[in-house]
């Protein structure tokens, strides 16, 4: 009897998107810096992400592996805050 051999399968690793939250005092221009600065971002992908997180009340900055978007969320939030910003920025299943 021969045994079959079953290749090994890795899946690709889950992915998850950082997003930004809305609120009423972070300036957009600090939302803009940092998709640029955080998420490589030119200035025009990064003034329309701003404006569809001001619009809609969210919006996607980039879809990463697990660390690299609690990265990139820590390092948000640490600027934020160094800032005096409420900025919320989340992590979620892609």
């Amino acid at each position: 009897m021969v045994a079959e051999r079953k290749a090994a399968r890795t899946k690709p690793p889950q992915l998850y998107q950082v997003v930004m939250l809305n609120d009423d005092y972070t300036p957009m221009e600090f939302v803009v810096m940092v998709l640029q600065q955080y998420f490589q971002r030119d200035p025009d992908s990064a003034t329309l992400i701003m404006l569809k997180i001001h619009h809609e009340g969210r919006g996607i900055c980039g879809v990463y592996t697990k660390d690299v978007a609690a990265t990139k969320v820590e390092l948000v939030l640490t600027a934020a805050r160094r800032d005096g910003h409420p900025l919320q920025c989340i992590m979620e299943a892609a």
